[in-house]
């Protein structure tokens, strides 16, 4: 995170919202605004409300511009873009006491005048297009790039700035570039002859964006998996996980084909159902490759057969889970953290899977790379579990580092040379002590065959219904996972260790947590933090547990999933922990944990 930045009220602090319809183009204009205030060295980040609907429905854009470099929603609206006339009664009550309303005048709407709080800016922007451009999709797109230039002026955002992002966009279509370019400039000179141009809301220069770029997590992890060695992905279309797929395709169009033969050197299986996909999954893993599916919840559900027999015949896989609601379209579609305990025990019988749980897209892109090297030196599906805040909306991102000296991880795998040195092989066999066993990938020598199956299996490979060769078996994938809990990410802290007062969160809570924790350090209450980062938990994780006299656990779900997994899988006694949920199917903000920490405490619920 940049260093922090201190703003006036109004400068570099404060959030735009924008009120549109699906197809009507607003996403570009939307990310060229964000896009000019990124380069004008603002931080921002960009939050998504878009329900899973058809063309004409209604549709939200959130970016919070903060020099303060917070990643989280904060709770409030300052400028309100009203282009959804059938929303107009919802999105004036939204916006703060103090704030603008910025609306299309073509039609005059005296309802909108009723907060005598809240400044309404009318724009003509339908009779301006109408009076500039030709055409009836034209004016449509051309009257969301004409709202960028009206807020150019009232920012104070730069109009070279917005310009060059243009040129960029439409380099091979220059007719697009004339016509952006017209639309900015007549919306940008009607503000700044019908209004008071800068508003005290607005953006000043700050360099604090250097050395960082935007991206969303879905891009991230699909980068990730490339880098990762990755070569075989299959999936079935799910919101919000697609864009992970269709990322993955792009890049590896770009550095998976052969220059010299045009050969592709990967394989996507947009597979008939969830099943087959992983079943793909499963097929290319055992046979050598690096090969993954993203999905979400309701896939999730489906996978679970499959991902219990390569749990047991001991497969590597990487699922990618963009949590959601749930299932159906609409707000399932939202984000939240709902699919913890449904993934740590997915299948049937006896199972636990690693679970990974990046923070934000830099993470995304690292975790992607772990999750392959786990996978494989586990010998089991391991799940990287991000939400749709982080895998479908923008933020910022530092540079990316990596080191062309990287090996993938392939964990123990017997070579044709090392095979020829064993006398005999058994597939399930610890050797070691340390619960893995050695593996083969098919066709490396005859002594490497083993027939490979589920739970009805003995240490050497063989079928069984002895019991007490099953629970030999079972007895040492427990003792695997327990090893697992060293190879994950190590949860990371942030306090001094000395408050009686804990907070443990994951994922996309932590933008919204270090947030409170400055609010709540303010009130001169100590509290430290703990942002777990995979799962079985570490060391760390019951060190803080034991040392902090309550604890509050900061999640987005309903069933307070992540506090029932530190009951199940640590030694914390349970009147310890504390739940602060948030499941509105939004993004958490900073608010709703310093509100939930302070009520419990005056309460008398730490005492």
């Amino acid at each position: 995170m940049p260093e922090l930045a201190s703003s006036p009220a109004g400068v570099n602090d404060f959030v735009i919202k924008f009120a549109n319809v699906n197809g009507t183009g607003s996403a570009s204009a939307n990310s060229l605004i964000m896009k000019s205030i990124f380069r004008m060295g603002v931080p921002v980040v960009g939050k998504n409300f878009f329900p899973s609907n058809i063309q004409g429905l209604p549709t939200w854009y959130e970016i919070r511009v903060t020099g303060d470099a917070w990643m989280a929603r904060s709770g409030r609206v300052d400028v309100m873009i009203a282009m959804n006339a059938e929303t107009y009664g919802r999105d004036i009550a939204e916006v703060s006491p103090g704030g603008y309303l910025v609306f299309d005048s073509t039609w005059q709407r005296p309802a909108l005048l009723t907060r005598e709080d809240v400044t309404v800016l009318g724009v003509p922007l339908a009779q301006l297009c109408t009076e500039n451009f030709e055409g009836a999709r034209a004016r449509v797109l051309m009257k969301n790039i004409m709202y960028a230039g009206v807020l150019a002026a009232l920012l104070d955002l730069d109009l070279e700035v917005m310009r060059g992002l243009l040129v960029e966009s439409y380099s091979k279509k220059p007719a697009l570039v004339d016509a952006n370019m017209k639309a900015i400039g007549i919306g940008y000179d009607y503000a700044r002859e019908h209004f008071d141009c800068p508003l005290p809301t607005r953006v000043e220069g700050l360099g604090l964006t250097r050395g960082h770029f935007m991206m969303d997590g879905n891009t991230a992890a699909a980068l990730g998996c490339v880098y990762a060695g990755a070569t075989v992905g299959a999936w079935y279309p799910i919101t919000p996980s697609t864009s992970l797929m269709d990322a993955f395709r792009g890049f590896c169009g770009r550095f998976r084909v052969d220059p010299e033969t045009g050969r592709n050197n990967y394989i996507i299986v947009q597979a008939e159902d969830e099943l087959a996909a992983i079943g793909a999954v499963i097929g290319a893993s055992w046979n050598g490759a690096r090969a993954f599916t993203p999905t979400s919840g309701p896939g999730i559900s489906l996978m679970n057969e499959f991902i219990g027999l390569a749990y047991y015949a001991e497969i590597p896989a990487v699922l990618f889970d963009v949590q959601r609601v749930g299932p159906s379209t609409g707000m399932p579609t939202r984000t939240q953290q709902c699919d913890l305990l449904s993934c740590a025990y997915a299948s049937h019988g006896d199972t636990r899977h690693v679970l990974l749980f990046p923070a934000n897209p830099e993470e995304c892109f690292y975790m992607s790379v772990q999750a392959f090297d786990l996978a494989e030196r586990l010998q089991t599906p391991v799940f990287v579990l991000l939400d749709l805040d982080i895998g479908m909306n923008d933020w910022m991102v530092p540079d990316l580092k990596w080191s062309d000296d990287f090996q993938p991880d392939r964990g123990k795998v017997l070579s044709p040379e090392l095979l020829e040195k064993i006398e005999r092989f058994h597939r399930y066999l610890d050797v070691d002590g340390d619960g893995i066993p050695w593996r083969t990938i098919p066709g490396v020598g005859e002594k490497g065959a083993y027939f490979t199956r589920g739970s009805g299996h003995n240490q050497y490979g063989g079928y069984t219904e002895d019991s007490t060769e099953y629970q030999a078996v079972m007895e040492r994938l427990s003792r695997k996972f327990r090893k697992a809990a060293g190879m994950v990410p190590q949860a990371v802290s942030n306090g001094d260790g000395r408050a009686s007062v804990g907070i443990v969160s994951l994922g996309s809570c932590d933008g919204a947590v270090c947030e409170a924790l400055q609010v709540l350090r303010a009130g001169d209450l100590a509290v430290d933090y703990l942002r777990v980062r995979g799962f079985p938990f570490g060391e760390e994780v019951e060190s803080f547990l034991a040392d902090h006299e309550i604890i509050f656990v900061v999640e987005q779900n309903r069933d307070a999933q992540l506090k029932s997994l530190l009951t199940l899988e640590t030694a914390v006694e349970k009147r310890k922990l504390r739940s602060v949920l948030y499941y509105s199917g939004l993004p958490i903000s900073s608010g709703c944990i310093v509100e939930g920490i302070n009520s419990a405490l005056a309460r008398g619920e730490a005492a």
